[in-house]
């Protein structure tokens, strides 16, 4: 699907469509514009894109070879911004990394969704309800609000994971978790590595702002990036390491705690056989065929060799219940 947003100087049009060639011949060059495509793995039709906006022809193997993350610094035909982006899905109680592409040129964003990316429709619906003068700010604010959702999106995350956390956690410090709930832990921890890798990527952004002449952003959206969203940044890595920290903390207890139940569990067992082994003893020692065996005919040599077997296992149990070995 493509989604154009032409932005006019006292409104914000959108046009939606399937066909490249259509969308393209109501691209204005005169207007900034954002087109989302989203789902739209046509090679051919990438490419007419590209084209038309006079980008170099690699760029259509940096999009569908899923280029590293990261700002792109060989090709200075644009801003080109390769993301993977965690989101918590509200369906299945999950987090997944979207990941996309972004590029910013003199008038215009792109942003190529393999998944439908939430945050950027939903900015894409704010803009329709406000007023926004990109012609005096320029398309590149439009990038700034980008990052600026998505680092807001950031802090949801980080919510729903510290509450996920929690409930973890009392499950870890109850000792009433499993195998199931260490792997909970560890399947959290393992979706969270794109989350660093996002924020290695902004950090690049910023530094590249900071000590190079980034002709794609102009002085006013840097120092937004450097008063609003550089703090953002640090304070988001900060809790980021945490919750990792927090996660490492927990997945060791858990291995503890399973370490532990094993370790009961093979007591319980020792203990069992060392019960037993009076009694496989005797049975062994009367199981032999010997023709002279004491009180081999003796009538009451089977029901008290039968009461001192009872007798052992009993005190064997109760012996063990005093010393807490049961």
């Amino acid at each position: 699907m493509l989604i154009l947003l032409t932005f006019y100087p006292d409104n914000l049009e959108l046009f939606t469509t399937r066909d490249v060639d259509t969308v393209l011949k109501r691209i204005d060059g005169s207007h900034n514009i954002w087109l989302r495509c989203i789902h739209f793995r046509d090679r051919t039709g990438t490419a007419k894109i590209i084209k038309h906006f006079g980008l170099n022809p690699s760029r259509v193997d940096m999009i569908f070879n899923h280029s590293p993350l990261g700002i792109d610094e060989d090709v200075e035909d644009c801003l080109f911004d390769s993301y993977e982006i965690l989101t918590p899905q509200i369906k299945n109680h999950e987090l997944e990394a979207t990941r996309g592409n972004i590029v910013v040129g003199n008038n215009f964003i792109i942003t190529f969704e393999i998944t439908e990316l939430k945050i950027l429709s939903i900015l894409a619906n704010n803009l329709q309800k406000r007023t926004l003068d990109i012609q005096k700010w320029g398309i590149d604010y439009l990038f700034y609000l980008i990052f600026k959702d998505i680092l807001n999106n950031y802090d949801t995350v980080f919510d729903y994971i510290s509450r996920k956390l929690d409930d973890l956690e009392d499950e870890v410090l109850e000792n009433s978790g499993d195998e199931s709930t260490y792997q909970k832990i560890a399947t959290m921890r393992q979706s969270t590595r794109s989350g660093r890798r996002n924020f290695q990527s902004i950090k690049l952004l910023m530094a590249i702002m900071d000590h190079e002449d980034f002709q794609w952003l102009t002085q006013p959206v840097k120092e937004l990036f450097n008063q609003e969203l550089v703090d953002h940044v640090d304070k988001l890595w900060q809790e980021y390491q945490a919750l990792r920290a927090w996660m490492s903390e927990l997945m060791e207890i858990q291995r503890d705690n399973i370490a532990s139940k094993t370790g009961e569990r093979i007591n319980r067992l020792t203990i069992l056989s060392t019960i037993f082994l009076p009694i496989t003893f005797m049975s062994g020692f009367y199981g032999m065929n010997f023709k002279y065996m004491p009180e081999l005919d003796q009538p009451w040599a089977y029901p008290t060799v039968i009461c001192v077997m009872a007798l052992i296992v009993i005190g064997s149990i109760v012996y063990a219940k005093k010393q807490r070995w049961l």
